[in-house]
């Protein structure tokens, strides 16, 4: 986290955090969701409609990025000096990237070594890594079924929607801030 956020976080301590505005999808594009795009629909059901405006600015999501983390009850947020951000998820917290040589690295540009494999009931390949749990990007599938072909990952089967709960992640915190509510 940038020193700036927790000097932040040190001043403000009661800033309330924000729900439904930021989203992430599933090729690891970052997404502001204002009234109009929350209207139409939860982030996670993938339609364009629901999904806002693409952050493109490249400060911006390094910014994010530097400063994306989660909670104790597996909901992830980006700590926008002294304000959390919940963030929608699509379909998990990290969408990975491989080299060719399997290298691994997540959208926010962290390196992390692979501890299992998923395979969903879509044919999707996620990750379990000693940072977490996520996708792999659909342009790198070619490299991570190397991986899987020549035994290096042996994916498990797994329904997507069970997920969440195995791996310690919340999909939409603004969905479960309105239950608590």
């Amino acid at each position: 986290m940038d020193e700036i956020v927790k000097q932040a976080l040190t001043k403000w301590p009661k800033v309330p955090a924000c729900y439904g505005w930021l989203g992430l999808d599933a090729r690891g594009n970052w997404y502001l969701r204002d009234d109009s795009a929350q209207a139409q629909g939860p982030f996670s059901a993938g339609l364009a409609q629901s999904k806002g405006d693409r952050l493109e600015h490249s400060r911006l999501l390094e910014f994010i990025a530097r400063n994306y983390e989660h909670d104790a009850s597996g909901q992830w947020f980006f700590q926008n000096g002294p304000q959390r951000v919940y963030v929608e998820l699509e379909i998990s917290p990290f969408i990975w990237h491989l080299d060719a040589d399997l290298t691994l690295h997540s959208h926010t540009g962290r390196a992390a070594r692979v501890q299992g494999a998923v395979l969903d009931e879509q044919g999707r390949l996620y990750l379990q890594t000693d940072i977490g749990f996520g996708l792999v990007h659909s342009m790198d599938m070619g490299h991570a079924a190397n991986a899987v072909e020549r035994g290096l990952w042996l994916p498990e089967p797994a329904l997507c929607a069970g997920l969440p709960a195995r791996f310690g992640y919340v999909l939409s915190p603004q969905a479960r801030q309105l239950k608590a509510t």
